[in-house]
């Protein structure tokens, strides 16, 4: 316990020397402490204000003020309750979809380059086949075709098309490792395929891998928003992408009073992505001890 507690001490640490890095940390928190705990204190505003319409006014549409920060939508509703309660799909959507197509990227490589042979041919041809496929024309027609009842389905969906490209620079990473004194003793005494991939290869590859799957979960929030804005999946509010989708079409972009239901949506998910390019710029210390001497 006193070693897992100096191992976390010093990881916070090198977390924080990096300025630019502990920035996206606390942007993180921020987005994902609003998104869980934000509901708790501020209630969902989802019925139709038409008493809020001011007087000579040809829409609910209003800009913000002191009662209401963000201005209110073309129902006449809180943006600001909208704002709090819709960024939980979405980046829990984005989560998963980006840790599931890491998963699967990291067993595919890891096997591949471990085994060798046909196993490798096989999973190498596959993924060389995924890659050829653009996959955002790809994920319009499959969402135009298909009914997701879940946002997990979605996730699955773009997990399944996103892991090519990792998987085939994790068997690169894994091909060079196969050839370490350290796995190959391991190969000899038969530890194990699991064993061998677990506890010797993958830990040289974490931070190669974690900054990946930070990257794969920025792609599928992209992805996930610009499904949502050409309304390809199931509009169910609240939800960043619904406010960006129904505001265009309600005219928000072309209403002054309204231009704040598109662009808080816009300027938190910009945001968000910004936090998790800034936090990776850390990772590299926190998982590298050689670049922490002196912590």
């Amino acid at each position: 316990m006193a070693a897992l507690g100096r191992t976390i001490r010093q990881s916070m640490r090198a977390l924080m020397r990096n300025k630019a890095g502990f920035l996206g940390f606390i942007g993180i928190l921020f987005f994902v402490g609003v998104s869980v705990f934000g509901p708790l204190f501020i209630e969902y505003d989802g019925i139709t204000h038409v008493e809020r319409r001011l007087p000579g006014a040809r829409t609910l549409f209003q800009g913000p003020s002191d009662e209401h920060i963000l201005g209110l939508d073309w129902k006449g509703r809180d943006i600001l309750s909208h704002m709090v309660h819709g960024g939980r799909n979405l980046i829990i959507t984005s989560l998963e979809a980006g840790l599931i197509a890491t998963l699967i990227a990291v067993v595919v490589g890891a096997i591949a380059a471990m085994v060798g042979g046909l196993v490798d041919q096989i999973l190498s041809a596959i993924a060389n086949f995924i890659l050829t496929i653009p996959q955002f024309p790809l994920l319009l027609v499959l969402a135009s075709i298909l009914s997701f009842s879940s946002r997990f389905y979605m996730a699955l969906l773009f997990a399944a098309l996103s892991w090519p490209a990792l998987m085939r620079a994790v068997r690169a990473q894994v091909l060079s490792l196969r050839e370490r004194d350290y796995v190959q003793a391991a190969i000899a005494l038969d530890l194990g395929l699991p064993h061998i991939i677990i506890r010797e290869v993958l830990p040289n590859l974490m931070s190669y891998i974690v900054v990946n799957m930070i990257f794969s979960i920025r792609s599928a929030m992209y992805y996930i928003v610009g499904l949502v804005f050409l309304g390809l999946v199931p509009l169910k509010e609240p939800d960043w992408g619904v406010m960006i989708f129904t505001g265009r079409q309600q005219g928000a972009i072309f209403n002054p009073d309204g231009a704040s239901m598109i662009l808080s949506p816009v300027i938190a998910i910009a945001l968000f992505q910004l936090s998790l390019i800034l936090f990776t710029r850390s990772l590299e210390e926190v998982f590298n001890p050689r670049l922490r001497s002196g912590l």
